[in-house]
């Protein structure tokens, strides 16, 4: 059980002489999530050590290790390649290596911290989260069950056996129970808390998996996964500025992260179109006026008439009529137009300002009908494309259940759905090329 830390001297434990073990970093991780000052005073300190001269290797560790915690995976793999050799700096090498989506070199490296006398089951679970991150299921899954007593109280391992069954297609709520065995041991499990949120998300209850992701995301090094799918969420709400900065803590550690990068991209100009404030109370106004009958304004009895007679009731309706329509109409001359701009100018709006541009219209190509061989993958579920979550969130809400429900659609009717960006369009095309299927239009 993780219990509230209190506060200590970071600058002291990462650059001084004092003990540096497991349970001094589970102290520091317990303090990056519950006191921002603790994440202002690592940074501090892992400067003040690079800048250092010659380090010891014991020095080397504990940087190493720092820098793995803040994300620097790369920079952690380097430092600790030149240190003690201990089995800590070979686990946290495999950690790093894992981060990286290195997982035989974090598995090799597992192995070694397992043999140097780092703890056993913790190595285990390492070395089996990593075969399962590598798409090794049943290799992880043998790897696990290796554990002995130990395994009821490991947060990792109950975590781990949730995340299986998970991407083993069990029941639900027995994924769950495996993952709150988890954080019964461990309230602040960044995987088991994950794997909750992904659960959550996938059911629709985006609060509790907002709750899920922000809770992970309390303890160092943040999930990408969480960061992602957090953004996400937040984007739903139409909070850009929160989703931008999830994106953004991505970049700070892996600047060319494709994903990141792109989401980041279309969370911008999404944020860019919303409408201010100000603009909405405008265009609220404009509605209210364009409702009001012609009715309630003094008007010659000919072009009341007039009016009446080609079916216009609101100024809505004269905003969306061009002048020359109107001048079509018999008995309505230029006296009734003048009256007719005059009412209209005194509401702020004009004769055809919302008039639609004249439609040209373009022949309907032949349906073509489907073989056989497509109406079998027509007919196939929306979930055999395996797109992301932003993707398959957006097609749920259009409606799209089956892939031919998709290719009866055009690139225009996707973009129409809110956060559906460019992004999430290339990304189904790119899935249906790879079954010679396209879009309507494409």
């Amino acid at each position: 059980m993780v219990s509230t830390p209190v506060r200590f001297d970071t600058r002291d434990l990462v650059t001084g002489t004092g003990p540096f073990g497991p349970s001094e970093i589970r102290h520091l991780l317990g303090c990056l999530g519950s006191d921002a000052s603790t994440h202002r005073d690592l940074r501090l300190a892992v400067k003040e050590l690079e800048s250092s001269g010659e380090r010891s290797p014991a020095s080397s560790v504990r940087l190493g290790v720092c820098h793995y915690l803040l994300g620097s995976s790369q920079d952690a793999i380097e430092t600790l390649r030149m240190s003690d050799g201990s089995a800590m700096a070979l686990y946290y090498q495999g950690l790093s290596h894992a981060a990286l989506c290195e997982y035989e070199k974090a598995e090799e490296a597992f192995k070694a911290a397992q043999r140097a006398g780092y703890d056993a089951t913790a190595c285990t679970v390492a070395i089996a989260e990593a075969l399962r991150s590598n798409g090794r299921l049943e290799d992880a899954r043998i790897a696990i069950e290796t554990i002995g007593e130990a395994k009821n109280a490991s947060a990792d391992y109950w975590a781990l056996k949730g995340s299986l069954h998970a991407e083993s297609g069990m029941p639900v709520v027995e994924t769950a129970e495996l993952l709150e065995k988890a954080l019964s041991i461990d309230p602040g499990h960044p995987a088991a808390l994950f794997a909750l949120g992904v659960i959550n998300d996938r059911i629709g209850n985006d609060s509790e998996a907002q709750s899920c992701y922000e809770r992970s995301l309390e303890r160092y090094p943040t999930s990408i996964g969480a960061l992602l799918n957090l953004g996400l969420l937040y984007e739903d709400k139409d909070d850009f500025v929160h989703a931008q900065k999830c994106y953004k803590r991505i970049l700070a550690a892996f600047p060319d992260h494709l994903r990141a990068r792109l989401f980041l991209k279309d969370s911008s100009a999404s944020g860019d179109l919303q409408i201010g404030e100000q603009d909405q109370k405008q265009r609220d106004r404009i509605d209210q006026v364009l409702m009001l009958p012609v009715t309630d304004f003094e008007l010659s009895v000919r072009s009341r008439n007039c009016l009446q007679k080609m079916g216009i009731v609101t100024l809505g309706d004269l905003a969306r009529i061009s002048e020359q329509e109107i001048l079509e109409s018999k008995n309505f001359g230029e006296t009734s137009l003048v009256e007719i701009k005059e009412m209209l100018a005194s509401k702020g709006i004009t004769l055809g300002q919302f008039a639609a541009p004249a439609a040209v219209a373009e022949p309907e190509p032949e349906p073509v009908e489907p073989s056989a061989d497509e109406q079998e993958i027509y007919s196939l579920p929306l979930t055999e494309l395996n797109l992301s979550v932003r993707a398959r969130k957006c097609t749920t809400k259009l409606g799209i259940h089956t892939i031919g429900d998709l290719v009866r659609r055009t690139g225009d009717d996707l973009m129409e759905c809110k956060n559906f960006g460019v992004t999430s369009l290339n990304e189904v095309r790119e899935k249906l090329t790879e079954r010679n299927l396209k879009l309507r239009g494409d």
